[in-house]
């Protein structure tokens, strides 16, 4: 069987068959007119639809409200606002969210029952609907609508995230599809925010679920920015079957294939997320390999890059290594300091336990590029996993302490 993956120019959440969006600005973001801030995902034929929500205890009325229809594994269109999270807000969110799905319903021709609801922005203040209602009506829909629709899921958000890729096996053909947004507030528990899948191949539901979770448990589960765990985290799928292909099931033909395509849009999106992270600099990739198991080789990667003070040597440019073993020794994996091994780029500063002489000007340069890998053998056993963050910088503390005024 070949099979070939091709990464499309200007692919976006609209590059699959059947799938059109829009957005506009309703004037839900302040002090920023003009820029979208209102969209809608729309397929022409109803999907096969699972997500992935925060673990968060504290969920935005919009994650309810999808949660609960989602139980039907099917879903048409999708509405989405950044400037208002619509959470923390009681009973009045999950109306106020209802009532988006209602009109965005109307708008299409649609059931309201197949209309999913997501939002993004700040806790606690309640949606101004009536912007909503003005603004839904203003959504123009079309197959190049996906860049409009990236760009309205923004907040802090300096680029837009979005990727599509052409999957050819045999004589099968199909697309998947992304838009995401993550700038902060982001940590592995769903570190998305919002992150919108879509695909022309036909798949069964059970199938979409179980890839679903290992495509995110690969890459957007091992992003980390800041430690907070949003309350409106998001990661839906929808498969339309317009790509008129076998139906994709575990075990068959094509579930390979879809796999890897699916992991390889989903680990493009973390990373963007990981290089935009609030007032980043640099992209820290962590790669830990030779642990006790996958689950050891995630969390000890997960606890470098996220780690305060590694992501600050990071930012000044600093060979402090001593704070990379010094997380991972709190990390709660296995570890036995005489086998650890530790290179920045390809430096090798510790060998079985033991430092190394190193020139420092030779590591700082290597700290200095955009992109900084860090890399840790546990040589214990054969479990591997990446992680990837951002750098610790002044300006992250300025966004933050600016957010709302």
């Amino acid at each position: 069987m070949e099979n070939k993956l091709d990464f499309i120019a200007s692919g976006t959440v609209t590059s699959p068959r059947g799938f059109s969006a829009g957005a506009t600005y309703a004037g839900l973001k302040k002090n920023k007119a003009g820029v979208l801030d209102l969209g809608i995902l729309f397929s022409e034929v109803p999907c096969v639809a699972t997500a992935l929500f925060t673990n968060n205890k504290i969920k935005a009325a919009p994650v309810v409200l999808s949660q609960q229809r989602l139980k039907s594994g099917r879903a048409v269109a999708v509405v989405v606002n950044s400037g208002c999270a619509n959470a923390f807000v009681g009973e009045q969110g999950v109306d106020d969210a209802a009532e988006m799905a209602e009109l965005t319903a109307r708008n299409l021709g649609i059931s309201p029952k197949d209309v999913l609801v997501a939002s993004t922005g700040v806790i606690g203040q309640r949606l101004p609907v009536e912007r909503i209602r003005a603004g839904i009506s203003h959504i123009a829909l079309s197959e190049k609508g996906g860049h409009e629709l990236a760009k309205a899921i923004m907040t802090t958000d300096t680029v837009p995230k979005e990727i599509a890729v052409a999957v050819r096996v045999d004589d099968s053909q199909f697309i998947i599809g992304g838009v995401a947004k993550g700038s902060g507030m982001i940590h592995p528990d769903l570190a998305t925010l919002l992150c919108f899948l879509t695909t022309d191949a036909a798949v069964d539901i059970d199938f979409l679920k179980s890839s679903l979770r290992r495509a995110v448990d690969m890459s957007l589960n091992m992003v980390s920015i800041d430690g907070d765990t949003s309350t409106n985290d998001t990661v839906l799928i929808m498969a339309n079957g317009l790509a008129g292909n076998e139906t994709i099931s575990s075990g068959s033909r094509l579930a390979d294939v879809f796999q890897q395509a699916l992991d390889q849009v989903c680990i493009y999106l973390a990373k963007i997320i990981a290089r935009d992270g609030e007032g980043a600099t640099k992209l820290i990739e962590v790669a830990v390999t030779g642990a006790t198991s996958l689950d050891e080789a995630k969390l000890a990667a997960r606890t470098v890059v996220s780690s305060p003070l590694v992501k600050s040597a990071v930012h000044g440019n600093d060979p402090n290594w001593g704070r990379v073993v010094a997380a991972v020794g709190r990390s709660g994996v296995e570890v036995v300091e005489s086998k650890i091994d530790l290179y920045i780029g390809n430096i090798c500063l510790v060998k079985g336990g033991h430092p190394l002489p190193f020139n420092r000007e030779d590591v700082i340069n290597v700290l200095r590029n955009v992109e900084v890998s860090i890399s840790l053998q546990l040589n214990l056993g054969s479990g591997s996993a990446t992680a990837w963050g951002c750098d610790l910088s002044e300006e992250y503390v300025t966004i933050n302490s600016q957010y709302t005024t």
